[in-house]
């Protein structure tokens, strides 16, 4: 992949079909994540799988990207930022409810498992 957007998509692609064994193979196997629904920092390939698993195991679950809050940056040769927000969908208790979270991710696309670090967290209600 030589293109971080590239790696976004497919992450966004993994997700949405449920498609677990993809989603881990966009991860390093020292990447870690700090996830959207668990409040544990992930750093092994095995806690990542238990998560996605988890997660993928929602009734309805979906993820699209807010595109106009995309933000690349390029770090160093092939050492990428991406930041943007994102909205998860799933059902709890019968309804489909929506979670807005911010995200960024360092990717290294001279790796063939890019993510590095991928950090999302829900945004909080304004008071």
């Amino acid at each position: 992949m030589n293109n971080p957007e590239i790696v976004l998509k497919k992450w966004l692609q993994a997700v949405n079909r449920g498609e677990i064994e993809s989603l881990l193979s966009l991860y390093n196997e020292s990447a870690i994540l700090i996830p959207t629904f668990s409040n544990r920092l992930l750093n092994s390939p095995d806690t990542l799988r238990e998560y996605f698993e988890r997660l993928g195991s929602r009734n309805g679950l979906s993820v699209t990207l807010r595109e106009k809050t995309l933000v690349f940056q390029s770090m160093y040769n092939d050492i990428w930022t991406m930041s943007g927000i994102y909205n998860w969908r799933f059902i709890v208790d019968g309804e489909l409810l929506n979670f807005e979270a911010r995200f960024s991710y360092l990717v290294d696309l001279s790796k063939s498992s890019p993510i590095i670090h991928h950090h999302s967290s829900q945004i909080p209600r304004m008071l």
